[in-house]
């Protein structure tokens, strides 16, 4: 019988020895992390922005420490072309941390160490494990600590996953326009608190969402230039401890050149206070209050869409939503607006990630946020989550839409809050009693208004003119008020 046992190497820490796999990239810290850490059952690798985000953070540094004769050239660019392996997601499957865990990020960044030492070691013609000749600490994480690595790790890593959000945002957003373009000439009942309002156009709903999604990708665009601002150099509290001076200067200028190789438009910075920015999440949580925001935009814009979309023939219909899957197991015909509800729940787990951010951030004490895993999880979690909602939105939902014109003129017709067109002309009392009329006897506005010689009918097509309900408009209409006052509540007395 074949011996299938995998062969090991030792290595050994603070703790003791561990065997870890002879040909593995990661080494002794990470296999504790990985033994440790079994807990939502997502490993780093599952992020790759993550993974580029550190190769970035650690490209920069190995420039930065090479300038100040921390590595030797052979060190420096073996180093250098593992990062750029990371960055290009040849070594992903190395990263096997779990994205919850204890130790404030320590398992991820000495992850990160060792990948890049023991691919170092390979392209310098050594085994992984003989870091005698490139080591996880002394050169990986030279100048450096998990408390500015990791930090500056996940927010280049978060700046780009954020790419794909917008992108997607930006797509639904063109999606929604073209609608409104479509359904410009579409007129039908506006409604507040769930009751008859006034008219609009179906083109001015779709156009309201896309303003509404535009405002929180210009906000998006604005809030994830924080991720760009570093604290490499700070070291363990921010004093700097183990960093030479001018080292901070080095590893920024070293960081935006290594930005600009990958053909990154960044500018990077440095925080200006490093004491103040070891300990604090702002950026996560800035960042998070917008992913929420932009959840519950989202969510507004799918209740209506299910609510438009209601029926088919005893709802408002005034929307059919593209048929996507049977609706039920039990009532034949039946098809759900499935693509909505999706999306609607998952905007529900962004929005309970932002507490979750949240309570992270208030666990700051004293010179260090160690509950910053879990709120890294949840934004890129949140990220992907609406990425991949707002793309399933448009192609599945928003592009496949059709207005029911038909509906849509119905309510119009018997609709008694067209009657609000009559306002500046009859007056709102006695616009109110011919509402009160419509009410009684289930005739239409136009009707009533017609009938008892309110206006004249060249009038009441002028102000019922559906462009002349949509917008503002000034008509040179008059009419007597009390005249028209005397013949309602005559009308009225009369249906008591």
């Amino acid at each position: 019988m074949a011996n299938c046992k995998v062969k090991t190497r030792k290595e050994s820490d603070l703790i003791g020895e561990l065997e870890v796999p002879v040909d593995a990239l990661y080494g002794v810290q990470s296999l504790r992390g990985f033994n440790n850490f079994k807990i939502s059952g997502v490993p780093m690798k599952q992020y790759p922005n993550f993974i580029k985000g550190f190769a970035i953070c650690k490209w920069g540094a190995a420039d930065a420490n090479f300038k100040q004769k921390k590595l030797t050239k052979e060190q420096h660019d073996a180093m250098v072309k593992a990062c750029k392996e990371m960055y290009e997601g040849k070594l992903d499957d190395s990263f096997l941390s779990d994205m919850i865990q204890g130790g404030a990020g320590t398992t991820v960044n000495m992850n990160a160490n060792e990948v890049i030492a023991n691919r170092a070691l390979q392209l310098m013609g050594h085994k992984p494990g003989e870091y005698e000749y490139c080591s996880p600490n002394d050169h990986s994480n030279a100048s450096q600590s998990t408390n500015d690595a990791y930090p500056t790790g996940f927010h280049f890593g978060l700046y780009l996953e954020s790419e794909m959000l917008i992108e997607a945002m930006d797509l639904c957003i063109k999606s929604l326009k073209a609608k409104a373009k479509e359904f410009k000439n579409i007129v039908k009942m506006g409604r507040t608190q769930l009751q008859d309002g006034v008219p609009m156009t179906l083109g001015q709903t779709f156009g309201g969402f896309a303003t509404s999604l535009e405002k929180e990708l210009k906000a998006i665009k604005v809030i994830r230039e924080e991720l760009l601002c570093m604290n490499m150099g700070a070291t363990a509290i921010g004093t700097g401890i183990c960093a030479e001076p001018g080292y901070k200067e080095l590893c920024l200028e070293a960081t935006n050149a290594v930005a600009k190789k990958l053909g990154l438009n960044w500018k990077v910075t440095l925080e200006k206070d490093f004491i103040e920015a070891t300990s604090s999440t702002g950026s996560l949580v800035g960042l998070s209050s917008e992913l929420k925001r932009i959840a519950l935009k989202a969510i507004k814009i799918c209740n209506d869409l299910r609510l438009m979309g209601s029926g088919p023939r005893c709802g408002l219909a005034e929307l059919h939503l593209p048929e996507m899957q049977p609706g039920s197991s039990i009532m034949p015909g039946k098809v759900n607006p499935v693509i909505p509800e999706v999306m609607n729940q998952l905007c529900y787990k962004v929005i309970g990630n932002d507490t979750a951010v949240m309570l992270a951030s208030e666990n700051a004490q004293l010179e260090l946020n160690v509950m910053e895993p879990v709120a890294v999880y949840c934004l890129f979690e949140s990220i992907d989550l609406l990425t991949n909602g707002f793309n399933t939105l448009r192609t599945l939902c928003i592009d496949g839409i059709e207005a029911d014109k038909k509906n849509c003129q119905e309510f119009i017709n018997k609709a008694i809050g067209t009657v609000t067109a009559l306002n500046p002309y009859i007056g709102y009392k006695n616009s109110t009693r011919i509402a009160k009329i419509a009410t009684k006897t289930g005739k239409g506005v136009y009707e009533i208004a017609l009938e008892n010689k309110v206006l004249t009918k060249e009038q009441l097509d002028k102000i019922f003119k559906a462009e002349n309900m949509i917008e503002p408009v000034k008509l040179d209409i008059k009419a007597d008020q009390d005249k028209i006052k005397k013949t309602l509540e005559a009308i009225l007395a009369k249906l008591k």
